[in-house]
Order: C-alpha cells, then sequence, then structure tokens
C-alpha cells in the first residue's frame, strides 16, 4: 500500500495561522476568532492597451502573467467601441488572474520576499492605497522583478496592479494583518504630502 504524501501547508500561512492571527487577536480583542481579519483572495491585473492594434502583445502578456501566478488568466475585453482609440466592441485589452487558496498564499510569500525587494531603489509601500473597507491595491511599472520572468525573452516592460482582498471590516485592520505579514509600507512621515485642491469661490457669475 503506497504512503500518502503529507501536503505541507504554504509557508506564510502556516506562519499566519501559528502567529499573525493570534498577534491580531490581542491587538483588537476580537470577541470571536473568526472576526480575526484574512486574505480572501489576490487580483492580478494586467492592462494591454497596444493589444487593440497589435493581437501578438495580449499572447505575450497571458504568458508573463501566467508565469508570475501560476495560473492562466482571463482576458478582459473591450465593452464597448470607442473610435478614437481605434478600439473595437470585444476587442482584448488586458487580462488579469484571481488567485485563491494555497497558490495565493504561495504568490503573496514570493511577492514579499523576492519581488519587491528587487525593485530598483525601492522605499516601501504606500499606506495609503487601502479602499476604505481593508483592502489593498498598488501598481508595479514592470514585471521584471519576478524570477519567473526570463528579462531576455520579454518583447516589453509592462506594469500591473495587485489587489489583496482581506476579511478586515476597515483600514486599520486591514493594513495591521498586511504589515504582520511582511508588507513594507512606509513610514508615516516618508509619505508625500496629500495635495488637495482648493475649488475657487463661487461669485455669483458663471462664465
Amino acid at each position: 500500500m503506497a504512503d500518502t504524501a503529507t501536503k505541507t501547508l504554504p509557508r506564510l500561512k502556516e506562519r499566519y495561522r501559528s502567529e499573525i492571527a493570534p498577534a491580531l487577536n490581542t491587538e483588537f480583542g476580537y470577541a470571536n476568532a473568526m472576526q480575526i481579519p484574512g486574505l480572501v483572495k489576490i487580483v492580478v491585473n494586467m492592462g494591454v492597451g497596444e493589444a487593440a492594434r497589435d493581437s501578438k502583445v495580449i499572447d505575450a502578456a497571458v504568458r508573463d502573467l501566467t508565469a508570475i501566478t501560476g495560473q492562466k488568466p482571463t482576458v478582459t475585453k473591450a465593452r464597448k467601441s470607442i473610435a478614437q482609440f481605434k478600439l473595437r466592441e470585444g476587442m482584448p485589452i488586458g487580462c488579469h488572474v484571481t488567485l485563491r487558496g494555497d497558490r495565493m498564499w504561495e504568490f503573496a510569500d514570493r511577492l514579499l520576499t523576492l519581488a519587491l525587494p528587487r525593485i530598483r531603489d525601492f522605499r516601501g509601500l504606500s499606506a495609503r492605497q487601502f479602499d476604505g473597507k481593508g483592502n489593498y491595491t498598488f501598481g508595479l511599472t514592470e514585471q521584471v522583478m519576478f524570477h519567473e520572468i526570463d528579462q531576455d525573452r520579454i518583447d516589453k516592460l509592462r506594469g500591473m496592479d495587485i489587489t489583496f482582498v482581506t476579511t478586515a471590516v476597515n483600514d486599520e485592520e486591514g493594513r495591521a494583518l498586511l504589515k504582520a505579514l511582511g508588507f513594507p509600507f512606509k513610514a508615516p512621515a516618508d509619505e508625500p504630502p496629500k495635495v488637495t485642491k482648493k475649488r475657487p469661490a463661487f461669485t455669483g457669475k458663471r462664465k
């Protein structure tokens, strides 16, 4: 009778269960363990506007995103035609992947420990990119920081947006979760000041 191989948990998932979740429970004093914030999914989106002019570009984007995430992406298509951009309804304009389960945890681990440190002159991620409900989105300008990408074989540099969806009920809890997972957030003093545009006072006359 063949021995059944024991499936090992992803490293980051195991650390979340054994260290991070109990620490968050202590910090926020939850009445129920189910209230402890956790990761739900990670969405990686790569927009490829030039695919409207060259269909081979979308194939390259799909290849890169498959290598980075280990999952085949879904191609995003235009919902309507825009003549000035020579865009027709149904044309491919990007691709995206939704990661869940162990694959989500493995991607997060690779992103935080291998990919982000390879960014040139990296000074941390902004802690202001939360959506008010504990979910965090940030952008990368190129794909070459991932070890899975062969820099000698890429056709061009292309960026992506990465969204971490959590069960946190607010940004404070979401920030605490991601920081505990290893997100290299900038210190508040290093964040650029917010620029607020003042609307001109209404004088009673409209132009």
